[in-house]
């Protein structure tokens, strides 16, 4: 028998016994469904996730005290031990370090208002930034102007506002030289950041930038609880190439500055978004094992109740055998019939699972999370799944197909 004749006896006999092989492709599209379904839903966040985390350039790193925002909480509780870094800890990485041309430093207030006439946003963030703050953050100024350093030495009380204030405070008007308040105090706003959606919500948008020494004046170098602040250095890298160099000297110019003895851990954090993005990655990826451990366990048993179908099938279709072989075919044409009937079932059932899980993954992030994700549709995980589901109708399917080619044909004739 030639291939495509074996492979239309198959969706012959799959067609005519349809009860069977709804039970059948049941189990198949349940455990392909889950894997494809988390797996999916995992590539929605990660991909959303990578572009939030890529807010600093990719030759930009930062200095902290704290560790970023996918750290044990043991590492967080070791941080707290650690001293505050500090504005002068940035101008010595700007004269020590060679390999980079641009440092900034930034303190951060949240949860203020912001107000002008009788329009206001409730809960916003203020930074208290250098003239570096656009380019290491890669949010640019749209209209208007940056701060200078000029402003930063005069203290000057300027803003520049994110996109989500401007609409929210200024929506009929132009915002550039007008008041705005922020926590009660009288600013001039002197420039509009471009806009930057966030899945997360207005975020990158709800934030207005004033010089550091302006936020200093206000504020303080410590919080309401006395607390030092701790600033963030950003610090970008002469060329992407030197971005390793230029992590290894920052730290070195760190760790003298601090007086950290040789050996000891560093009491300070740098990362950068590559940093960031191998540790979500890291974090998912215990998530991605259980997902496949449970649905490859969900395949096992759908292959199990594959392999129990198909022996009452060969039971049930011995004649059929019989009369095969009496018009010529051979065992292994017998063989390959049921060995393809099994594989074609699972990649059915795999292929309406592919589909059904694309659908539930991006459903579920969209409804649980935020519709503002990106769909996604991970492919190899599509095809990780009808090969598996291929691997299982060739393992299961195995044993009837050789107890049907084993059949003696007269025996089989005769069988009622």
């Amino acid at each position: 028998m030639k291939q495509l004749d074996t492979f239309v006896m198959s969706l012959q006999a799959i067609r005519g016994n349809k009860l069977r092989s709804s039970l059948t492709l049941f189990g198949i599209v349940l455990g392909v469904a889950s894997i494809i379904a988390v797996m999916t839903a995992i590539t929605v966040i990660q991909n959303t996730m990578e572009q939030e985390m890529s807010i600093l350039g990719a030759q930009t790193f930062q200095v902290q005290k704290w560790p970023n925002g996918f750290s044990s909480g043991e590492e967080r509780r070791k941080a707290m031990r650690w001293p505050a870094v500090t504005i002068a800890e940035a101008d010595e990485i700007r004269k020590r370090v060679q390999s980079v041309d641009i440092v900034g430093a930034e303190l951060w207030q949240f949860g203020l208002k912001l107000e002008y006439r009788d329009k206001e946003i409730e809960t916003a963030s203020i930074v208290g930034g250098t003239p570096e703050y656009p380019q290491n953050n890669v949010h640019f100024v749209a209209d208007g102007r940056n701060i200078t350093q000029m402003d930063v030495r005069a203290g000057r009380k300027v803003a520049v506002i994110g996109y989500g204030v401007a609409n929210t405070l200024y929506p009929f008007i132009d915002p550039i030289g007008r008041e705005i308040r922020i926590d009660g105090r009288k600013y001039e706003v002197i420039g509009v950041f471009d806009e930057k959606k966030s899945a997360f919500g207005s975020q990158y948008d709800n934030y207005v930038l004033v010089p550091i020494s302006a936020f200093v004046n206000t504020y303080g170098l410590s919080n309401e609880d006395g607390w030092p602040r701790s600033v963030n250095i950003t610090v970008h890298a002469r060329t992407p190439e030197l971005v390793d160099d230029a992590i290894t000297e920052t730290r070195q110019v760190i760790r003298r500055a601090r007086g950290v003895p040789p050996g000891d851990d560093d009491n300070f954090t740098i990362f950068n978004s590559e940093s960031s993005i191998e540790q979500f990655n890291m974090i998912t990826r215990g998530i991605k094992i259980g997902a496949f451990v449970i649905g490859t366990i969900a395949l096992l048993v759908a292959g199990i109740g594959i392999m129990n179908i198909m022996l009452v099938s060969v039971t049930e279709r011995t004649r059929e055998i019989g009369i095969r072989k009496s018009l010529g075919a051979r065992p292994k044409d017998i063989l390959r019939q049921f060995l393809l009937e099994a594989i074609v079932l699972c990649n059915i059932g795999g292929l309406i699972g592919v589909l059904l899980g694309f659908v539930a993954g991006n459903t579920l992030v969209q409804l649980g999370m935020s519709s503002s994700f990106e769909s996604a549709v991970p492919v190899e995980w599509a095809v990780i799944g009808l090969v598996f589901c291929t691997v299982i109708g060739v393992l299961f399917g195995m044993l009837p197909a050789i107890r049907a080619s084993r059949l003696n044909p007269i025996d089989a004739l005769s069988y009622e």
